[in-house]
Order: C-alpha cells, then sequence, then structure tokens
C-alpha cells in the first residue's frame, strides 16, 4: 500500500489550502492527517473512516480543517481555512486497514496506522 500526499505549498495567514492523499488500493479504511512542526513531535489533525464518512479532528483545527473522502478514487483531501503560522509544519497522511468503533482518542495516536505518505510541507507566513 502508497499513499501519496500533494498540496502543500507557501501561504500567507488567512489563506487556504487543500491538500490530498491518494491510497494506491481501495482497502484503506482509515485515513488521517498528522503533522510535524520544526522541533516538534508528529501530532494528530484528522481522520475519516472511509465508509460511513465519520470523521475526528484536533481542537486545534476544529472549525477550520475539513476532511473528506471521494470512495471511487481511495483519496482524502484536507481543506485547510484560515491558516495560521503555527499551522505550518509538514503534513503527513496515515492510513490503515482496519476501522474499529472506537472514536478519535484512539485514531488520534501514529501507532494506530500502519501506512505513511512521505509528507507535504506547508508554511504559513504572518
Amino acid at each position: 500500500v502508497q499513499l501519496q500526499a500533494s498540496g502543500g505549498g507557501e501561504v500567507q495567514a488567512g489563506d487556504s489550502l487543500r491538500l490530498s492523499c491518494a491510497a494506491s488500493t481501495s482497502g484503506v479504511y482509515v485515513m488521517g492527517w498528522f503533522r510535524q512542526g520544526p522541533g516538534k513531535e508528529r501530532d494528530f489533525v484528522s481522520v475519516i473512516k472511509r465508509s460511513a464518512g465519520i470523521t475526528y479532528y484536533a481542537d486545534s483545527v476544529k472549525g477550520r480543517f475539513t476532511i473528506s473522502r471521494d470512495v471511487a478514487k481511495n483519496t482524502v483531501y484536507l481543506q485547510m481555512n484560515t491558516l495560521k503560522p503555527e499551522d505550518t509544519a509538514v503534513y503527513y497522511c496515515a492510513g490503515r486497514m482496519a476501522t474499529t468503533s472506537y472514536g478519535g482518542n484512539f485514531y488520534n495516536k501514529t501507532v494506530r496506522y500502519e501506512y505513511w505518505g512521505q509528507g507535504t510541507e506547508v508554511t504559513v507566513s504572518s
């Protein structure tokens, strides 16, 4: 399984970006985004369960970021609005085959994911 992330770039505070993550197979039932800022750990951003469309977000991005999926294309999107300098990071797409009935506190940990994309860099200047 391969995950291909794209869509990063350099923007001004208040701007928007949309990240994409395409999976090489339809069997990745949970896909999410994490980010890692300079000198920081990799933190959870958002996740979506592909079939049901259930979503979870980190508190820091709620109301500004929206995760969605195109099942036919095996692709997940992260629409990022009202970007802030603190959103600057490398954004990583993550995937796991098995879905569960657990909620956001299960999926917000890197160890839950079997597959990782290469990362796409987002820089937000003030």
